[in-house]
């Protein structure tokens, strides 16, 4: 089953804001770059091998910046905004600040600190099964204080707990020994609060960057090279402990092609045209003309689209009513933000 209508408009509002946002910090020239002596003083061992390829070097600079930038973007909202829109999650934070003192069992802490010892001097092998024996367990002893965590994605079912941590495909090395007890202590302490539900706490990794796109598929993973890739990751984590590339996007809505759906709805928007379109869409002339609707069933706008369907009803109606300072809004604002209240008010004149 394919995305849904208010899946493919919510995503294709994500893909909107984070364009626009990346479009305000794109660096059309150097002549404003930040002064960078040692980038440049580095790169000139390098000149030879950007001969032919890079043929301003400040503005180089300026691209990569700009890209890391956009790497971020993508790792802190994108991702963790569609996966939420995909599964109808959230984020959660279970630290002392906001839950007061975060408790497991005494004995869960000492079994966690066993499972990180014995994996720590390889005198074990990562296994959910028989790590989960051991902390997921009723104990009588004494409570103690958690570390606190976090999880990038959270659902919960009648009788199961879902958290995943997204991470960048190329971790820090060195993170995996304290991911792994952040997540053992963190299934402990869910357990706990949720009594009775099945717990389980993955680590999610958007795509798979070992694959070669001219054999491969960019969406498919081959998850034991790419988890060879990650030191330490083998040493500390399970095969089923992780979700990579299409594994995680199909999970997350359940549906299989979920990714190559997501990169349609991406590539639908990411066009040279892009700018011009959102222009055109902020343009309250434009409204319920034939391009301007085209445009809104381009980006999947489907809630828009509903309200042009309805414009004759909604004017009747907003001549009896104090309303069409609302009704006259732009959609969209400054940094592609959909302007949903507007649309929710609106959409009560046609209910």
């Amino acid at each position: 089953m394919p995305l849904t209508n208010q899946q493919k408009e919510k995503i294709s509002i994500e893909v909107i804001k984070t364009l626009i946002t990346r479009f305000e910090s794109f660096p059309e020239d150097a002549s404003n770059n930040r002064n960078a002596p040692f980038h440049e003083a580095f790169l000139k061992a390098f000149s030879n091998k950007l001969e032919g390829k890079v043929s301003d070097t400040p503005f180089f600079i300026s691209l990569s910046s700009w890209l890391q930038g956009l790497n971020t973007t993508l790792g802190q909202t994108f991702f963790e905004n569609v996966a939420h829109v995909l599964c109808e999650g959230e984020k959660r934070e279970y630290t002392s600040k906001k839950l007061g003192n975060l408790k497991i069992t005494q004995s869960q802490q000492e079994s966690v600190t066993n499972i990180i010892t014995n994996l720590s001097t390889s005198n074990a092998l990562p296994n959910l099964v028989s790590e989960n024996g051991q902390i997921l367990r009723n104990y009588s002893a004494p409570l103690v204080n958690a570390l606190d965590f976090s999880a990038d994605v959270f659902f919960e079912h009648a009788d199961s707990i879902t958290a995943i941590e997204l991470k960048s495909v190329k971790p820090n090395s060195g993170e995996m020994r304290g991911e792994k007890q952040k997540i053992l202590e963190g299934k402990a302490a869910l357990y706990r609060l949720f009594s009775g539900k099945q717990i389980r706490f993955y680590m999610g990794f958007p795509f798979d960057p070992t694959v070669n796109p001219t054999d491969e598929s960019v969406t498919s993973y081959d998850k034991t090279r790419f988890l060879n890739s990650i030191i330490n990751m083998n040493k500390y984590f399970a095969h089923e402990e992780t979700l990579v590339a299409s594994e995680l996007w199909n999970f997350l809505s359940g549906e299989e092609n979920t990714m190559e759906e997501i990169l349609n709805v991406i590539n639908s928007i990411s066009t040279i045209e892009f700018l011009a379109k959102f222009q055109l869409l902020t343009d309250n002339s434009k409204r319920n003309t034939p391009v301007y609707i085209q445009q809104l069933q381009e980006w999947n706008l489907f809630s828009e689209e509903e309200l042009i369907a309805n414009n004759a009803l909604i004017q009747e109606k907003l001549a009896t009513s104090n309303l069409m300072r609302n009704f006259n809004k732009v959609i969209f604002d400054s940094k592609g933000n959909y302007n949903w209240e507007r649309y929710n008010t609106l959409k009560q004149l046609i209910s």
